[in-house]
């Protein structure tokens, strides 16, 4: 062979060697590039054609990196109803890493977090805020799942605790009930229900005493003795007479100050005309709160007014005459106020 076709030779081995080894370069770039954006998350929907689940790539991790994602989905034969989900891609991740976890459908969980909560109607829509499926939804599991579990419609927020809980963004709402009501179902274990026995009352009676003690206070040292007020107006018969029970009734919290007008609505849920507890909880109340009623320390204190230095806290009394002192101290306090 001549020394020139040698050399023709070894350059064309050459630059195939080298336009390989760039191609592969590229392509290894191309496959493991890294997400160099923030945390984010990308949903891809029920229902989703392919230029959708590029847009949702595209519109979260950029058009980059996003059309990398999509292509190598492609490249890999992935499948619209396998991809269905909600993804988290971290600082740094590869392109093709995500792609083949939306291939595989390896979702990221969601945290799922409520708290300070008064009706059913409100952890719907904050349940649905994270989840796939809307509020209606929720309403709607709540009336397949909970009866089957022993609660009447009334009693349905004694099912729920607030919590941080972890779903997949595509549970359907009668998963994500069971599980929140089997969380709550844990913690009235065996030592609680024998205490809530031995008061004479249930786990959905004792929520709702519960429910009315959050209302009457946010001071979490005093709700233990709060509860042991109302507990000892149902062991004597006496009406609850709870404020926060009328406000419910009437579907407004922020009233300051009630009148007679206010205390004779007809409801099962005003205390001020009838006996005993109301239907069920006037909100979703914390375990703390629920703590407080099991283990209310021993008093005689039947009645209870707001302080008149608005501190938060309540004066207490155990008979009538104490209690007009306490109560007309704080109504002039109100009318120094002007508060109506």
């Amino acid at each position: 062979m001549k020394i020139g076709t040698k050399k023709i030779i070894f350059v064309s081995v050459s630059a195939i060697a080298i336009v390989t080894a760039v191609t592969a370069f590229c392509l290894y770039r191309y496959i493991c590039q890294p997400f160099e954006g923030d945390k984010t998350r990308v949903y891809i929907p029920a229902g989703a054609t392919t230029a959708d689940l590029r847009d949702s790539l595209v519109a979260s991790l950029g058009d980059d990196y996003g059309s990398a994602v999509y292509r190598l989905w492609k490249i890999q034969d992935g499948k619209l109803p396998a991809a269905h989900g909600s993804y988290v891609v971290d600082p740094g991740a590869s392109a093709l890493s995500v792609s083949r976890r939306i291939k595989k459908g390896r979702q990221s969980p969601i945290n799922l977090t409520f708290n300070n909560i008064r009706t059913l109607d409100a952890l719907a829509k904050r349940v649905a805020s994270r989840m796939e499926f809307e509020p209606g939804a929720f309403m709607a599991a709540c009336d397949s799942v909970l009866p089957s579990m022993g609660f009447k419609k009334a009693q349905y927020p004694a099912a729920f605790l607030p919590d941080t809980y972890q779903f997949y963004w595509t549970e359907p709402a009668y998963e994500v009930v069971a599980k929140i009501a089997g969380v709550r179902n844990d913690f009235w274990n065996t030592e609680r229900r024998s205490r809530a026995k031995a008061m004479g009352l249930t786990p959905v009676e004792v929520a709702t005493v519960a429910s009315i003690v959050e209302e009457e206070t946010a001071k979490s040292d005093e709700r233990p003795r709060v509860a042991r007020l109302y507990l000892n107006r149902l062991e004597k018969g006496m009406k609850l007479q709870a404020d926060p029970t009328v406000k419910f009734a009437i579907g407004d919290f922020s009233l300051r100050r009630l009148y007679n007008k206010h205390l004779t609505i007809d409801s099962p849920y005003n205390t001020y005309r009838n006996t005993g507890l109301p239907p069920g909880p006037i909100r979703i109340v914390e375990r703390a709160s629920i703590d407080a009623v099991l283990s209310a320390p021993e008093h005689d204190y039947i009645y209870m007014c707001a302080k008149e230095d608005f501190s938060g806290y309540h004066n207490f009394a155990t008979d009538y005459s104490g209690h007009q002192a306490n109560a007309r101290r704080y109504r002039m306090a109100l009318d120094k106020r002007n508060i109506r």
